[in-house]
């Protein structure tokens, strides 16, 4: 298969493929659209042609980006894929792509929660549909860009790319207090852009580069005009920070990454976002959305500025709010009245193993770290996409609107309690994989945080399965939950790749792992020599 497709030049026109596919497809959604205010578009039928042309670029997006799980080789150490065009020559910006391990498993991630996320909306939006499919087409290449993207300036740029469609998501296609939360999500992320953007901005001039033009340099005054070079590489190779320099940067970027993941005590936007979204929404901001900020530490904010990183002080505010994340997250998961809102607050928790293994710096905590994250957002998805349907039936998030649900919805029941031991961690399902890497990693360089990490494991059975009773086994003692229709036949088509995916990652990790190691490795080694060596600087400027 890969000698195939490096013989069509496969590894040449695939990233910026994977890009134009989704912005095209989001124009023809909208060119070929009929809105009515107040009209019940699926009644209607309006909504058939924008959802099955969105699915469709959604089916192709995933199958063209399935080439890269064989194109991609974890021997080859760098980046792979690679695409390099001038884009804003002025600015030294270029739109420059390419994969290591870790964000080739995101771009297979994101191709394929997106496919799942369209066809789960079918029946879930709707009015405005092809407004509503458009959108989700323009965060997937945001999302995408982000994982792609090796120029500094191009990574801010997708960065709001995808804050935009889902802020309009939440606050369009959202519930009750969808304005409330649509905003808060918006605020909370630009803020923390925008001192990420500070930072980019200075970096680019500290790896400042000559003004070429053809090949010569543009003079200016008899001197060389010098522009800012945002290139990732060349600010890995050529920028060297004084101490008080890389904490600032780091602070800047741990903010906006912080929020965005997000850590306690940044989370709170978090649950309003979650409850408010529509299913899509809600999957793709836990699935996916979540995972660009912990990606941004693995990719930035680690490497960049290790000396900052790795400050006992800072790691150890870091790795203490990454425990109370975990700890705080199932706790508060135990009291939810609302099934969605204990799904969003364990959210909280899961990723704060993810921060736990970045932070810890083994190579076993970091694939752990990696693991939870591709593990969360298939079990996390699958709850959300699960909690949609049995909200479209009874129009209530409340667990103690529930009860004995078993007896009626036997395939619900049966899928719901499956997922909801994947998300507790069950050995066998993929849930126990990453989070049993994180502590086995992390126990190695701090013991004491990783045992108390590891009691929100015993919280989050109890709060999931005390959660699961109340839903599908206590009594049937409500006449309205007697006559709810079961699972259909596309709601079984979308989960059933979301349990194979637990089952396979349970059962058989290997493949993953394999891809992920290298990448982990390389990681851990970059960090701790760019480490050592400001703290050469550090001694040789004393």
């Amino acid at each position: 298969m890969r000698e195939f497709l490096l013989s069509v030049g496969y590894d040449r026109w695939i990233l910026p493929a994977l890009l134009v596919i989704p912005l095209l497809g989001s124009l023809a959604v909208m060119a070929g659209g009929r809105q009515a205010e107040g009209e019940d578009e699926v009644l209607t039928g309006a909504a058939n042609r924008p959802r099955s042309l969105a699915t469709i670029v959604f089916a192709i997006e995933f199958v063209l980006s399935l080439g890269l799980w064989w194109a991609f080789d974890p021997a080859v150490t760098g980046w792979q894929q690679r695409f390099d065009l001038p884009w804003i020559p002025s600015w030294g910006a270029r739109f420059t792509l390419g994969l290591d391990g870790i964000a080739m498993m995101m771009v297979l991630l994101t191709t394929f929660i997106m496919l799942l996320s369209a066809i789960g909306s079918w029946t879930s939006v709707r009015q405005k549909t092809s407004s509503y499919y458009s959108l989700l087409l323009v965060l997937t290449t945001g999302m995408l860009g982000v994982f792609m993207a090796l120029d500094l300036f191009l990574f801010y740029a997708m960065w709001e790319v995808m804050l935009v469609p889902m802020y309009f998501i939440i606050g369009i296609w959202g519930g009750q207090r969808r304005i409330y939360a649509s905003m808060k999500f918006f605020i909370y992320t630009m803020i923390g852009s925008l001192l990420m953007l500070v930072g980019i901005i200075y970096l680019g001039l500290a790896a400042r580069q000559p003004h070429l033009v053809n090949g010569a340099p543009v003079m200016i005054n008899g001197a060389m005009e010098m522009i800012p070079n945002f290139s990732y590489d060349a600010i890995m190779a050529q920028v060297q920070l004084t101490p008080q320099a890389g904490m600032w940067l780091f602070g800047a970027f741990f903010l906006a990454f912080a929020v965005k993941v997000p850590m306690f005590p940044f989370h709170t936007w978090l649950p309003d976002a979650h409850v408010e979204a529509p299913t899509a929404g809600s999957v793709v901001l836990a699935a996916i959305m979540l995972k660009l900020g912990t990606f941004g530490f693995l990719r930035l904010a680690v490497p960049l500025f290790p000396g900052a990183a790795l400050n006992p002080t800072i790691r150890g505010i870091v790795l203490t709010l990454a425990v109370i994340g975990i700890v705080y997250g199932a706790l508060v998961s135990l009291v939810q009245p609302d099934f969605k809102k204990l799904v969003a607050y364990s959210s909280v928790s899961h990723l704060g193993f993810v921060m736990l293994g970045i932070f810890a710096l083994t190579v076993q905590s970091v694939q752990g770290a990696l693991m939870v994250m591709i593990n969360h957002a298939l079990s996390t998805g699958a709850l959300f996409f699960l909690i949609g349907m049995i909200y479209e039936r009874r129009h209530t998030r409340l667990i103690a609107a529930y009860g004995g649900i078993a007896r009626v919805v036997p395939l619900f029941s049966t899928m719901l309690l499956f997922v909801s031991l994947s998300s507790i961690g069950v050995p066998g399902t993929n849930g126990f994989v990453g989070e049993f890497l994180v502590l086995l990693g992390a126990y190695r360089t701090y013991p004491i945080l990783a045992v108390i990490s590891a009691t929100s494991v015993i919280i989050a059975a109890a709060y999931m399965l005390w959660a699961v009773q109340r839903i599908l086994f206590n009594p049937l003692d409500k006449p309205e939950n007697e006559h709810i229709p079961d699972m259909n036949r596309r709601e079984l088509l979308f989960m059933a790749p979301l349990v194979a995916g637990i089952i396979w990652l349970g059962v058989y990790p290997a493949p993953v792992l394999r891809r992920l190691q290298p990448a982990a490795e390389q990681f851990v080694r970059i960090v701790e020599t760019r480490a050592a060596m400001s703290r050469v600087v550090i001694g040789v400027d004393r």
